[in-house]
């Protein structure tokens, strides 16, 4: 019988920042650890295989920038993403 691979991939994470088409701002992180060759934040938003972005400690400004909203995770259809830029201050 086959049996299951329990491996667990480590998470590779990226803050990425988000505009939602009700103009919400998202700031957060999420994992790009994918297959080799798909592991670009480009890939992640592109496939058509998930509909949705999976984000982590995520900070959601929603029309008023002085009261964020804080998330530990915040699941967002990719329909409603505007834009999404990568944070270049990253290593």
């Amino acid at each position: 019988m086959g049996e299951k691979d329990n491996t667990v991939k480590k998470m590779k994470t990226r803050i990425v920042r988000l505009k939602l088409v009700d103009g919400t701002l998202v700031n957060g992180q999420v994992n790009i650890n994918r297959d080799e060759g798909y592991d670009r934040l480009s890939d992640l938003l592109a496939n058509p295989s998930d509909p949705f972005l999976i984000m982590y400690n995520v900070t959601s400004h929603p029309g008023n920038i002085d009261n964020p909203i804080r998330y530990k995770t915040l699941f967002i259809n990719k329909v409603h993403i505007i834009w999404a830029e990568p944070d270049e201050d990253q290593k």
